[in-house]
């Protein structure tokens, strides 16, 4: 049996600078002094959960579906701050075919975010419509037919990013070290819940 190595490059850099750390201060007064104002209630751990619906729409520019994913083309893009090169770099991803999330549109731009919704605007010959998923279970298995009872031909673990070829309610089947294998939706980030491809 196989076993996906992990890459130990890290998926995104911040660029480091003072403005950066004084940034990160604010955000935590800021957010400090919101929850002051917050009920007790509205943060007890039994709160009744709120169901939240992923709505889309189309782009102004592409005429494609926003949100969508889409995967970094190279090893190295800079997320910016705003829609141009005039605009400070918040953030640097590092690992090429990494799935993104292409949120928001501008011109040439499109504002992306990571897995854990850290990103920022990056020019658009940066991205490649090429579909990718990054392994968020800490083990998955990596099945020969899209069935729990198919047998396991390799285990991936979590940060892994393999290319997706086709989607299914329930599976997607991944092509990884030179393998075709199948995975459940629910161990993968960068695909919808209710998206279907071939």
């Amino acid at each position: 049996m196989l076993r996906a190595k992990i890459t130990n490059f890290p998926l995104r850099l911040r660029p480091h600078s003072l403005a950066c750390i004084r940034q990160g201060f604010l955000t935590a007064v800021s957010v400090t002094a919101i929850l002051a104002f917050v009920p007790k209630e509205a943060l007890a751990e039994d709160s009744a959960p709120v169901a939240t619906v992923q709505v889309r729409t189309v782009g102004p520019v592409t005429s494609f579906p926003l949100p969508r994913f889409v995967s970094l083309k190279s090893s190295e893009g800079n997320a910016r701050r705003g829609p141009s090169f005039k605009h400070r770099i918040d953030w640097v991803f590092s690992r090429v075919d990494m799935p993104l999330k292409i949120t928001a549109e501008y011109g040439n731009w499109r504002r992306v975010e990571d897995s854990e919704a850290m990103g920022g605007w990056m020019y658009y010959t940066l991205l490649s419509g090429m579909r990718t998923g990054l392994i968020t279970a800490e083990m998955a298995d990596l099945r020969q037919q899209p069935d729990l009872r198919s047998s396991v031909v390799m285990n991936a673990g979590v940060g892994v990013v393999a290319k997706l070829t086709t989607c299914n309610l329930d599976w997607c089947k991944l092509t990884l070290e030179g393998q075709n294998a199948w995975a459940k939706k629910t161990a993968l980030w960068g695909i919808f819940v209710d998206e279907i491809f071939d």
